[in-house]
This record gives structure tokens, C-alpha cells and sequence, in this order.
């Protein structure tokens, strides 16, 4: 047997060999795969064959060609555009429920913030934008548009969150003229967050918001499960209707309970200027507009315009209604209680529910109610908006104040819906929204503009003064605000370090003491805080956490 080699005559041989061959050595490492190709591969491995995700119609990159069309196509408020503000990483447009339950894991397995986007109309970008997430990714529920399993026997449909409102009012009106939903005016409202916000509407008074008409729902949880109500639990359906979307899973569709309409409703739009008694007549507006007739709903939108062919401006109120019945039954209303407004039956337009649909939603008169099925906004802008609801009447004073800075600003509005009626009827615990009897009306108020960013301050500077010179006239301890008017000038989460304190200032605004109950959902559903945005429900911080019997979460 021939001597093994000593240790020193091996050494040499090794570290030749190392140079000549570092690789065997060393293999090198792959080049770390971007947060794009790891989510891909990660969807992949979590779809059945029978469900393979077609990647090229349905993942879009900062460098695909159409990323842009896919970010801009539902996107409302174009400030969130800006190339200032940050971009998702990608977008994913599942084409089935199962693709949404991937995408869940996926984006929880990797660490990315998850933006769920269906019709786009959040006003301060929160389902396509961040200010606090530097890495995050769009969900657009767009391609699951389906309305269903419309049965006017039990009069129940189902419709899933990338529908607009208008594409489920159309399908309701194809099955039944005599049935509908009473949910939101704008006719490109995205289903799936327009109800998780509470959904008012112009049948409100006569039925309550679309989030009081809803009977069941499918959601998907943190885990990635799809859950109808039995499975989610009594809470959890509480909290979702109303308590806004983003906080507690991915809303996949809604099943609505339908109401009866007349075969024949009435609109009609009025306008009154400064020089034909606008100031009097709103006064006498807020008097009487939540004590009318329950099937009658009159709101007031508030903008400027020129006096006749000169260059002087003044402030125009448009009275635009909607009332459940002919205009026979309307006149007589509107001359016992509101006068005033001098209606006549040229100002009627008698028409079935589904046109009053389309002409409520801005279109012209005699417009088909296709027009529905088009899905596209018509009011697309730079904006900035707040809210108010008020309890008692703003004095003519006061309103004189709001058509001094309206006259000072470019483009202003404002839009003052009536409450009561079945409105304050239901309890404000009933779900999460709670601006319920006392609030004679709520307000909108809007700035918007054309160049971008240039302007965007002083816009922006404007509608926060007004707000605050309305503080005298309007709900008090809290001010409270509408959540589907989403402003971040009320405070903001810091990314994934939720303050439950600070959360507690916009909370309260938009839920009142319902934001304390959201809270304990949302720990006990969502405890790791999954579901988040700039201003999600937080859960409790650990150090508030106390055990109430098995899986029990409340506050110390």
C-alpha cells in the first residue's frame, strides 16, 4: 500500500485547484429574484392546474407596456397619479376567486402590502396608492364584475366586487322593472368598496344605505379562506358593512336583498341662483328636507358660474330629486311642504327606475340605460375633499359666508344630501356607519383643478379654510365625517405601526363609538394587522389585550 501524502504536500494541490476551478469551490449564488418573479412563482405554486393563472392578461409590471392603462384605467383622483407619488410594484387582476386567495398568501408569505381595488373611487387613492408602504402591490378586482343569481321570488342578487353599481342596477332592472337597489348615484361606483363604506344613495330615506340591504357576503380572510357570513361570524359581517374596506379581508362579492320600485318615479332638477333667492330657499331646504315624505329625496349641488353672458360670477343651487311615484302625488308634496322652491310639472320628468339611474348619474337626458354597462366615470380629476353632517339649520349668515369663499375659489362644489326618513329609524349601532337620527343632511365638500401639481396647494389650502369656517355649523364632539369621503387631513396609520390612540382621532369621526367594537374585530380577525392601509381599522397593540374567555380580545 503506497504512503498517503503528508498534509503539506496536499495543501499546495488545494489551493491550485481553488483558483483554477473556484466554482467547485464556491458555486455561485443566483442573483436574488426580484419581489415580481418571487410573487409569480409563489402564485404558481398555489393554483390548481384546472385554475392556472394566465399571467400575460392578468400580472402587469412597471415594465409592461400597458401598466400604466391597467393603473390609470380605474384611478379617480389623478393627484395620486403624479409621478411624485409611489407606484405599486405590480398589479394582479385575478380572473377567479381562487386567484384572490392565492394572492392573499402570497403577498402575506412575502411580505408585500396588499392595495384591493375595485371601482377606484377611494378620494385619497388608498386602493391604488400609498404614502406610508414603500413596497405594495394592487389587487384590481376588475375582471370580477359577475351580478347573479338575481331571483326576484326572494328577491335577492348576488354581485361581485369589480361590478360598478350601475352594471348591478341594470341586471336587477333586466330581471324586474319593479325592483331595485338603493345604493349610490354615480353609476361607476365599484360594488365591492362602495358598500363596505355604508353606500347612501337617493332611496336612503325610503330604504336606508346599500350596507343596511345586504344579506350575506364572501369574503377572503388573512389565510387566504373564502368565507360566506356563517362562516365569518355575526361580527365580521357587522363590521365590513360600513366599517370601510381594506381593514379586514378582500370583499369577492355582496349578496344584496332588492326593493320594490314603482313602475313610474319622478326626477327633476331646479336651479336657483343669488339673484333668484338661493340663500332663503337652501335655508328653508335644511328645514324641511329630512322631514319630507319618505319616498322623496331632494339634494342640493352647489357650484359657480357666470351671470348671464358677462364675465360676473355668481353661485348656483341645483335641487335635483328622485321621488318613488308620479308627479301628481310630487306636487302635491312639495306644495304643503316646500313651496318655496316654485315646482311645476314642466320641471317633472316621469320615467321608470333604471332611467332614473342614468339621469341622477350625470348622463343626458334619454340616454340609454347601456350607458350602464360602460363602467366609466365622468368625473375624473385632480380633487380634494371633505366632509360634514349637520344637525340643525346653518343660518343665512352662515351661507352667505360659504358664497363669499365660493366665489374666491376656481372650481368649487358641494353637495348636500338629506338624511332622515328610514334613516333615522335604524339604530347607529346597527353597523359600523352611525350618522343616523338627528343628522338633517351631510355635506361634500369638493375643489378640483386641471394643471396637476402646480396649483395643487392653493386648491387644497382652500377647502381646508372652508372647512374650518363651517366648524361653527356643523356635528360636534366628535365632528364626524363620511368614510366613503375618505381624508387623510384627519390622521393617518404609520405603516404597520398602527397607533390605536391616533387611529382613535379619524375613528371616531367616521364611526363614533362603533370604532371601539371595530377595533376588537379587527384583533381578533386580523391580529398581525394584514389588512392595511393609512387609515385601516388597527387592531389593539398587545399591551391592550386582554383574554375574554376562549379567543376573546377587548380592551383593559
Amino acid at each position: 500500500m503506497a504512503p498517503l501524502p503528508s498534509s503539506s504536500s496536499i495543501l499546495p494541490l488545494l489551493l491550485l485547484c481553488l483558483l483554477i476551478t473556484p466554482s467547485l469551490a464556491f458555486p455561485k449564488r443566483k442573483p436574488a429574484q426580484k419581489p415580481q418573479q418571487r410573487f409569480l412563482q409563489c402564485l404558481s405554486d398555489h393554483s390548481q392546474k384546472t385554475t392556472a393563472i394566465p399571467f400575460s392578461r392578468s400580472f402587469f409590471t412597471p415594465d409592461s407596456s400597458n401598466f400604466s392603462t391597467v393603473l390609470n384605467s380605474t384611478a379617480q383622483n389623478l393627484r395620486y397619479l403624479l409621478p411624485s407619488v409611489l407606484k405599486p410594484v405590480f398589479i394582479f387582476t385575478p380572473l377567479q376567486v381562487s386567484h384572490i386567495q392565492a394572492a392573499v398568501i402570497c403577498s402575506k408569505k412575502l411580505n408585500i402590502n396588499l392595495r384591493i381595488r375595485s371601482g377606484g373611487h377611494d378620494y385619497e387613492g388608498l386602493s391604488y396608492a400609498s404614502k406610508t408602504e414603500s413596497s405594495f402591490l394592487i389587487l384590481d378586482l376588475s375582471k370580477l364584475r359577475a351580478v347573479y343569481d338575481i331571483d326576484i321570488t326572494s328577491k335577492t342578487a348576488w354581485a361581485q366586487a369589480g361590478a360598478t353599481i350601475g352594471e348591478a342596477y341594470y341586471r336587477i332592472a333586466e330581471k324586474s322593472r319593479t325592483h331595485g337597489f338603493p345604493a349610490g348615484l354615480y353609476s361607476s361606483l365599484g360594488v365591492g368598496g362602495h358598500i363596505t363604506g355604508g353606500a347612501y344613495g337617493g332611496m336612503m330615506r325610503k330604504y336606508g344605505l346599500g350596507a343596511d340591504n345586504v344579506v350575506d357576503a364572501l369574503i377572503v380572510d388573512a389565510s387566504g379562506k373564502l368565507l360566506d357570513r356563517k362562516a365569518m361570524g355575526e361580527d365580521v359581517f357587522w363590521a365590513i358593512r360600513g366599517g370601510a374596506g381594506g381593514s379586514f379581508g378582500v370583499i369577492v362579492a355582496w349578496k344584496l336583498k332588492l326593493v320594490p320600485v314603482p313602475a313610474t318615479v319622478t326626477v327633476f332638477t331646479v336651479p336657483k341662483t343669488l339673484q333668484t333667492g338661493a340663500t332663503k330657499i337652501l335655508y328653508k331646504w335644511q328645514q324641511v328636507a329630512d322631514k319630507l315624505d319618505d319616498d322623496l329625496f331632494i339634494r342640493v349641488i352647489i357650484t359657480t358660474g357666470p351671470i348671464g353672458n358677462t364675465t360676473e360670477r355668481t353661485v348656483t343651487t341645483l335641487y335635483q330629486a328622485l321621488f318613488l311615484g308620479d308627479s301628481e302625488r310630487l306636487l302635491k308634496i312639495m306644495g304643503a311642504s316646500f313651496p318655496e322652491l316654485g315646482l311645476t310639472k314642466a320641471d317633472c320628468l316621469e320615467t321608470s327606475w333604471i332611467q332614473s339611474v342614468v339621469y341622477l348619474a350625470g348622463f343626458p337626458t334619454g340616454t340609454a340605460p347601456e350607458v350602464l354597462l360602460q363602467g366609466q366615470s365622468l368625473f375624473k380629476n385632480y380633487f380634494k375633499a371633505k366632509s360634514d353632517f349637520v344637525r340643525d339649520p346653518i343660518p343665512e349668515t352662515g351661507l352667505e359666508g360659504i358664497w363669499k369663499r365660493f366665489l374666491q375659489e376656481d372650481s368649487p362644489l358641494t353637495i348636500w344630501n338629506p338624511l332622515g326618513g328610514q334613516m333615522a329609524r335604524i339604530s347607529e349601532s346597527a353597523i359600523p356607519f352611525p350618522h343616523r337620527k338627528g343628522n338633517a343632511f351631510m355635506i361634500q365638500w369638493v375643489t378640483n383643478w386641471q394643471d396637476g401639481a402646480s396649483s395643487s396647494a392653493r386648491h387644497m389650502d382652500w377647502v381646508r379654510k372652508l372647512h374650518n369656517y363651517m366648524t361653527p355649523y356643523v356635528s360636534k364632539k366628535p365632528r364626524t365625517s363620511y368614510v366613503n369621503y375618505r381624508d387623510l387631513d384627519l390622521g393617518m396609520n404609520k405603516g404597520g405601526n398602527t397607533s390605536f390612540i391616533e387611529a382613535s382621532a379619524w375613528g371616531t369621526s367616521y364611526f363614533k363609538g362603533n370604532f371601539n367594537k371595530l377595533v376588537q374585530i379587527k384583533t381578533k380577525f386580523d391580529p398581525e394587522n394584514f389588512f392595511r392601509h393609512e387609515q385601516s381599522i388597527p387592531p389593539l397593540p398587545l399591551s391592550m389585550r386582554k383574554r375574554k374567555g376562549r379567543g376573546g380580545v377587548g380592551f383593559h
